[in-house]
């Protein structure tokens, strides 16, 4: 069964950098698209940037022009590269991945970042 698996996350200062990996297990099919979102305590989960198979991205206003997202040639990995770090990015990340009506979730990243 698909599975994605989220790593990458930690403890970073303001204005540092961390990247996250996801990588889907248990296929060799190609995602649709790959994405990131993220949920802060308290707080609804809140869309990041997705790519899709031709390379497409999209980026949430937040994290434009800080977060970069690539996705891997075999199209079941995702990374999003996140420079310029900010206190307020401090969230649970999750992978996303979607192939054809299926949707599939990691179980997420902690991400601190502090002032």
């Amino acid at each position: 069964q698909d599975q994605l698996v989220e790593s990458g996350g930690g403890l970073v200062q303001a204005g540092g950098s961390l990247r996250l990996s996801c990588a889907a297990s248990g296929t060799i099919l190609s995602m649709n698209t790959m994405g990131w979102y993220r949920q802060a305590p308290g707080q609804q989960r809140e869309f990041v940037a997705v790519i899709t198979s031709s390379g497409v991205t999209k980026y949430g206003d937040a994290v434009k022009g800080r977060f970069t997202i690539t996705m891997g040639k075999a199209q079941i990995t995702a990374s999003l590269q996140m420079n310029s770090l900010k206190p307020e990015d401090t969230a649970v990340y999750y992978c996303n991945a979607v192939r054809g009506s299926r949707s599939f979730w990691g179980q997420g990243t902690q991400v601190t970042v502090s002032s």
